[in-house]
């Protein structure tokens, strides 16, 4: 017996490289009537609506028209316990992390509040048409495992892991080097490869986690290689002077991690603004990869990331909210922000090459794009449907857009959740908490 088939009917965009250019037509495929095809969660054909449908036996048909279809969003740096820290006022890093943050995560040790939290968390970012996410969770194993049981109830792709955590934090929300080994070992053991999750290794950066815990955090990477490896890296002046002093036989802050083996292409290093030039060959020998999060990086004045220097190094950037600092779950909203820090530098960001960031790209950086971040047939079928004349001011505009470009251009400075008509994850809406 096979099993149902829903074909989806409307404009597709889809990524098979990165746009080299405005001119660049080779490096996406987009139909003006399209379709895609899924089944048990796959998605089994896209491309011409009269193509695809002539694929499919018996399958459900829902029309989008005109909205335009794509791979769902990719968020490679968020924080779960600062949900209702988003939009606090004030203070740059250190600060705002002892005032607002902190005093948030506590509440992390409850699992009924976390497990109210991730679901409230899962709603937002798929209201904004986010289907993964690479996310912080608090330093309590309860805020973990609140967070991938949500995500196994909704069948999303979720990458997270607890902070390791064992100084310059309060009470309750320190652990120890041991406990955190243990406390992550048995994630990883519940959690990595069981079904759409996968974990992340998360020594929160180098100010919270004692040498002891660093060599913690080794041993973890060392037996689980195929784990991912979160932290901080060079957000604010402040912390990386702190960061050198607490580390002082370290090179830079860099090497802080470098030492302890925890580099590679399985690496996403949160902001990773001020680096210096030992860092950036470090960077490209390595493999690691840099996240550029512009709401937060504008909102705590931590300075502007230089995506098209590191880039030009051959470096692969990561791009994501950072909610709680991060002012937006949209990754249309970063978008709108990243092309403004960069163009402060006199660089550019095409929105062909933008919305490849959010999916294809940031799927690249995850070694994960076989199985998210494209329509490509046998990719899960995570997927957005997007609407630029979503609001009155944005269908005024659309009124005199001609090209692709311009409607690309027009959702990622005007849209937020407003635009996302529809999102599916693993074929199927999703199912609020």
């Amino acid at each position: 017996m096979t099993s149902p088939q829903t074909l989806l009917r409307g404009r597709t965009l889809t990524f098979t490289a990165e746009p080299n250019g405005p001119d660049d037509t080779h490096a996406h495929e987009y139909r003006e009537d399209g379709a895609i095809l899924m089944a048990e969660g796959k998605i089994i054909a896209s491309g011409d609506y009269a193509d695809v449908s002539a694929q499919s036996t018996g399958a459900r048909v829902i029309d989008h028209r005109p909205h335009l279809l794509m791979a769902g969003f990719i968020d490679t740096h968020i924080h779960f316990p600062q949900v209702q820290v988003i939009a606090s006022w004030g203070a740059q890093l250190l600060d705002w992390l002892n005032t607002y943050t902190f005093p948030a995560e506590t509440q992390y040790a409850d699992p009924a509040h976390s497990a109210t939290m991730a679901g409230k968390f899962y709603d937002q970012i798929t209201a904004h048409g986010t289907t993964t996410a690479v996310a912080y969770c608090s330093v309590h194993k309860t805020s973990a495992d609140a967070f991938f049981t949500e995500a196994a109830r909704r069948n999303m792709c979720m990458i997270g892991g607890k902070v390791m955590m064992d100084r310059n934090a309060p009470d309750g929300l320190r652990d120890t080097p041991q406990s955190s080994y243990d406390d992550s070992k048995a994630l990883i053991d519940t959690w990595h490869g069981k079904g759409r999750g996968h974990y992340a290794i998360t020594p929160r950066f180098a100010i919270t986690s004692t040498p002891a815990q660093m060599e913690m955090a080794q041993a973890l990477v060392q037996e689980h290689p195929d784990c991912y490896v979160q932290t901080h890296l060079s957000e604010n002046h402040d912390e990386i002077a702190y960061t050198t002093e607490l580390y002082p036989e370290a090179r830079d802050y860099l090497d802080v991690y470098q030492s302890y083996g925890l580099l590679g292409p399985k690496m996403l290093l949160g902001h990773s603004i001020h680096l210096t030039p030992r860092e950036i060959d470090a960077l490209v020998d390595t493999g690691a990869h840099p996240v550029f999060c512009p709401t937060s990086n504008l909102f705590l004045g931590s300075g502007l990331f230089d995506d098209a220097g590191l880039r030009g190094r051959g470096i692969t950037n990561a791009i994501a909210t950072d909610v709680g600092a991060g002012t937006s779950y949209s990754m249309l909203q970063t978008l709108n922000e990243s092309y403004k820090v960069l163009q402060l530098q006199g660089q550019s960001l095409h929105p062909l090459r933008a919305f490849h960031w959010i999916t294809r790209g940031n799927a690249v950086a995850l070694g994960l794009e076989d199985k998210i971040g494209t329509l490509a047939p046998g990719s899960d079928a995570d997927i957005v449907v997007l609407n630029a004349s979503a609001t009155d001011a944005m269908a005024l505009r659309m009124e005199r857009a001609t090209t692709l470009s311009e409607e690309l251009f027009v959702l990622m400075m005007m849209g937020d959740d407003r635009a996302v008509e529809r999102v599916y994850v693993a074929g199927a809406p999703p199912e609020p908490i």
